[in-house]
């Protein structure tokens, strides 16, 4: 053989065991994930229906991958300061968040200038569960059912407020939604979380509020809290006796909490495939079945590109919400 050929022979076989040696650790820390504890951010304060969801599905996450996965409350900003963290954080999959409406279907709409974009700068990984929103008033309000409140609050415009967990939650958009349908003046007072807010709520301090029946179930079985409407199309099961707000005359009218995993941008795709695979895993344990059948929340599992068409669709919706009931930042 001549040597040039043989010397080409020899430089290709080289260059073929340094690609493989090069390309091993790559596989090798793609296979491996997580290698250490995964961190699942939580945009609002302890003691809310996000904070139940996180936990029940990262408590079962722990024991299936062989690592921590804990949660990290990090309020402010309507959600806008843990996502900005969040983009930023290196996409290895180390660093997940919780999206939900707010986040991800209205901060886009109702805040004018934001750090990062919701559609580049994240990977949706699934959708985690779905929670009927349940509008409840103080004891003290005069008024004993969903009509009654209407008709009380637009006797006394502004002489009410309602808590939230803050801008852009769940609570302040299913509010702010059900004043544009009814006409109702009722004024916001967004707290940090809902655990503050409900204490406010319980004290009689506010009237009113919006949020899942994780966080309300007790107070409204207590008669601490009462229930007046759901803003599901269907009466809950744990709440027979609760109308919806559709059937009140507000034909159409639905709201729910969602939530779901998000990743940074450039998170590879195995890495987010097998979050969801394992996230779906942890959503079909008896622990959070358990856990969601007496919220009343559906789960969900989904594949990345589901979870991506269900945002679009609910970015659509209340993009026009937020314009036609001008929802504003508080």
């Amino acid at each position: 053989m001549p040597p040039t050929l043989l010397t080409r022979r020899r430089v290709l076989q080289s260059a073929g065991v340094a690609a493989s040696v090069v390309a091993l650790p790559s596989l090798h820390a793609q296979s491996a994930w997580p290698s250490r504890a995964v961190r699942f951010v939580v945009p609002f304060a302890p003691g809310g229906t996000s904070e139940i969801v996180a936990r029940s599905v990262a408590a079962e996450l722990s024991k299936q991958l062989g690592q921590s996965v804990y949660v990290e409350n990090k309020p402010g900003g309507a959600g806008t300061l843990a996502m900005q963290e969040v983009a930023k954080s290196a996409p290895d999959g180390h660093t997940i968040i919780l999206g939900h409406v707010g986040t991800l279907a209205v901060n886009p709409y109702m805040l004018k200038n934001q750090p990062y974009d919701v559609n580049r700068d994240f990977i949706p990984v699934t959708l985690l569960a779905k929670v009927p929103n349940v509008f409840v008033i103080h004891p003290d309000v005069p008024a004993k059912n969903f009509q009654e409140f209407v008709a009380y609050v637009k006797k006394n415009p502004g002489q009410l407020n309602y808590g939230s967990a803050g801008n852009a939650s769940a609570g302040h958009l299913a509010m702010e939604y059900l004043k544009l349908v009814t006409g109702m003046f009722i004024t916001h007072i967004p707290y940090r979380g809902t655990g503050p807010q409900l204490t406010d709520l319980l004290a009689g301090r506010t009237q009113a509020s919006s949020a899942g029946m994780p966080a309300l179930g007790a107070h409204i079985r207590s008669g601490k809290l009462r229930a007046i409407a759901v803003g599901t199309q269907q009466r809950i099961s744990h709440l027979p006796d609760v109308p919806t707000v559709a059937e009140m005359g507000y034909k159409g009218f639905e709201t729910s909490q969602w939530y779901g995993i998000l990743a940074p941008a450039g998170t590879p795709p195995e890495v987010v495939k097998r979050l969801q695979e394992e996230s779906l895993k942890a959503l079909k344990s008896s622990a959070v079945t358990e856990r969601f059948a007496s919220d009343n929340a559906v789960g969900g599992g989904g594949p990345s590109s589901e979870f991506a068409t269900f945002i679009s669709s609910e970015q659509k919706i209340w993009s026009d919400i937020v314009k036609r009931a001008g929802i504003k930042a508080d």
